[in-house]
């Protein structure tokens, strides 16, 4: 009987791992399709922030972005977040969550849109205990600034 129990705990370890190894493997090939469509990193920045020497005084200022409201997505093995950015003259002026799929409640991350407002750029503090709401936030106003850039 002790030989019978000890091949009975044998193949239920195997079972438990065959099964934590596919979990792991199917959602890190999710996190690595994720990763690799993410745009570099953006800030907004005026022309007049960085006036140059060799530009002329006639010239009109070329607008580092479109005006206008632009929509980015933000995903990872926990859920996606997707965002609304608004730009007027090269300023964030609004960004709003338009769609909050993730694990965790979106209460965690609800003042992320005001820390872009004030930083003007994508960059925001990491929430504790929403570290993945955090990231696909960042990602999707990451990935609106992208579309937004004048080319």
């Amino acid at each position: 009987m002790a030989k019978m129990d000890r091949k009975l705990v044998v193949l239920c370890s195997a079972a438990v791992a065959a099964v934590y190894a596919t979990g792991y493997f199917s959602t890190e090939a999710e996190a690595t399709k994720t990763t690799l469509r993410q745009h570099p990193p953006i800030n907004i920045q005026t022309n007049a922030d960085h006036p140059s020497v060799t530009e002329s005084k006639n010239q009109p200022k070329k607008s580092l972005y479109k005006n206008g409201t632009f929509t980015g997505m933000g995903e990872n093995r926990r859920g996606s977040i997707e965002v609304a950015v608004t730009i007027q003259n090269d300023k964030i002026t609004d960004v709003e969550i338009s769609d909050f799929a993730m694990h965790y409640s979106e209460s965690d991350v609800v003042g992320l849109p005001n820390e872009v407002l004030q930083n003007q750029n994508a960059q925001v503090s990491n929430v504790s205990g929403a570290t993945y709401s955090t990231q696909a936030f960042q990602d999707a106003v990451q990935d609106a600034l992208y579309q937004a850039q004048n080319s």
